[in-house]
């Protein structure tokens, strides 16, 4: 029994040194320690470590660990342990006094004498002491990794900040990031660097390994003959995406499977962490940036409804003069026909005006209610408009009723205004797509999609500002407005575009989730 233990201690990946009363070496595992120290050594690029003879029986056991910083640590140590008041001491500590780089894990227990269930003598203590340092710096790297990418201010720079930490952290030479449009949907390609790839290829080749990491909650790994791939979640409220690293290796398989452990200082919990620092930071950043538009849209109500304010004014001063002019030039038909113009210029500003004071008005008290109701009202309102152009709207209704906080009136106010854009861009005689949905992160989802022409890239970004419009005559006020209402019942608004036609997005939180 006594050779088994033996081995078993010198099989052992730690250094172990039973000590006497004092302090004294009486046994240790072999010569572990100094194999340790060499380890560590050969790193730092100096070949001296602690001698065989400094871990000989009868040596204190700070000589032979070569750092007598470590002598305070033990001697307290030993002295907590001879009051019976702790069943052991643990700490961290540099890996001897020239190992700044090194970490090890010591850890002292009393050896005692005698059977089990009697007073047992206190005889000497045990010092064990484990290699940390692959965890102790991997959780520097995750630290410092946070830290910068909560510094993020956006999407692109975080995507971009979470590529170099992927790289540093978890050692990947190639990084892809793809985030969802809401829970239902497949992640898109936001982000990559390293892969030779395409976008278009990448994404389709990664794209079963995004959903099934989401599916599974956890780090997917992919390997072939030349290295490996790594696929984790990235998931938060109102966040949904993955990231995939991969890390070329044409050596022993063996080698590599002990960097990719689940343990501190693989990769897999390495690329864990730094998804789920991502989730946060993303999160973070979309409540950031609905806050502002929030504050944006209330500050452009007000510039709004003063603006109007003084431009009704002058209105009705311009209409009043344009009237009596009328009156007195009956028989120049030049100046009738002039001030007719004038009149209607007049009508078009102030119903300008009129939706310049839409907007600044702001939504009046919420109650809940079903979006969707909303909806049927909506386009039971426009049967004639849709019939007119031969036009077939489908609908998908959400599985399960949503409550949401909302003012019916306004609602059916964006929706409408969406409706009849939707209806203007379509080609005649063609369908419209309405589906809608409820969101596992707490917002009820619709999506309006028409066939028409694309908008083109150049004015898609324009859509939402005021008084801009490609219509003859719009006044520019129609989307600017959707986003305001939108804003004011917590939700968003978004417009995609492409060969396929065109797709209005709204978003808005259920009823003690948003």
């Amino acid at each position: 029994m006594l050779a088994l233990a033996r081995h078993v201690l010198d099989a052992l990946p730690m250094t172990i040194y039973a000590m006497d009363l004092e302090g004294r070496i009486t046994s240790a595992n072999r010569g572990a320690w100094p194999r340790f120290a060499e380890r560590h050594d050969a790193a730092e690029g100096s070949p001296e470590s602690g001698t065989p003879e400094n871990a000989a029986p009868g040596a204190f056991v700070w000589d032979a660990m070569d750092d007598q910083a470590a002598r305070p640590r033990i001697e307290q140590a030993m002295a907590l342990l001879r009051t019976g008041r702790a069943p052991a001491v643990h700490w961290e500590q540099p890996c001897g006094a020239a190992r700044g780089s090194g970490v090890c894990h010591a850890q002292v227990t009393p050896l005692l004498d005698g059977e089990e269930g009697t007073d047992r003598a206190l005889v000497g203590f045990v010092l064990a002491l484990v290699d940390v340092t692959p965890s102790h710096r991997a959780c520097e790297a995750l630290v410092d990794a946070g830290v910068a990418l909560v510094r993020a201010t956006s999407q692109r720079q975080l995507c971009e900040e979470l590529t170099q930490q992927a790289r540093l952290a978890a050692q990947a030479e190639r990084v892809a990031i793809a985030l969802a449009d809401g829970n239902e949907a497949t992640p898109r390609l936001v982000h990559h660097a390293g892969y030779p790839d395409d976008a278009t290829a990448l994404e389709q080749r990664l794209a079963p390994a995004w959903l099934e990491a989401l599916a599974q909650g956890r780090v997917l790994v992919s390997r072939d003959a030349t290295g490996v791939e790594l696929t984790a979640p990235i998931a938060a409220a109102g966040v949904r995406g993955a990231i995939t690293v991969r890390r070329d290796d044409q050596g022993s398989p063996d080698a590599l499977d002990d960097t990719l452990g689940g343990a501190p200082g693989g990769a897999l919990a390495t690329l864990a962490t730094l998804a789920t620092q991502a989730a946060a930071a993303m999160e973070r950043i979309r409540l950031a940036q609905r806050e502002a538009g929030a504050r944006r849209l209330q500050a452009m109500g007000e510039v709004a409804t003063g603006a109007a304010h003084e431009l009704r004014h002058s209105l009705s001063g311009i209409a009043s003069a344009a009237q009596l002019l009328r009156f007195r030039a009956q028989d120049d038909p030049v100046l009738e026909k002039n001030v007719g113009r004038i009149l209607r210029e007049a009508e078009r500003l102030n119903r300008m005006a009129g939706s310049l004071l839409d907007y600044g008005r702001s939504t009046p008290p919420l109650s809940p209610g079903d979006p969707d109701a909303v909806w049927d009202d909506v386009i039971e309102a426009s049967r004639g408009q849709l019939e007119s152009r031969g036009l077939v709207l489908c609908r998908d209704r959400a599985k399960r009723p949503a409550r949401c906080l909302l003012n019916a009136e306004r609602l059916a106010q964006m929706f409408g205004a969406v409706l009849e854009n939707a209806v203007d861009a379509a080609p005649e005689a063609s369908d419209l797509m309405l589906e809608s949905s409820v969101l596992s992160s707490g917002e009820w989802r619709c999506r309006l999609r028409n066939g028409g022409p694309a908008i083109p890239v150049e004015t898609l970004p324009r859509v939402f500002e005021l008084f801009f419009s490609t219509k003859p005559g719009g006044s520019g006020m129609g989307l600017p407005l959707c986003e305001r209402i939108a804003g004011d019942h917590g939700g968003a608004i978004g417009v995609a575009s492409g060969e396929e036609g065109t797709v209005v997005t709204v978003t808005l939180p259920l009823a003690g989730r948003g």
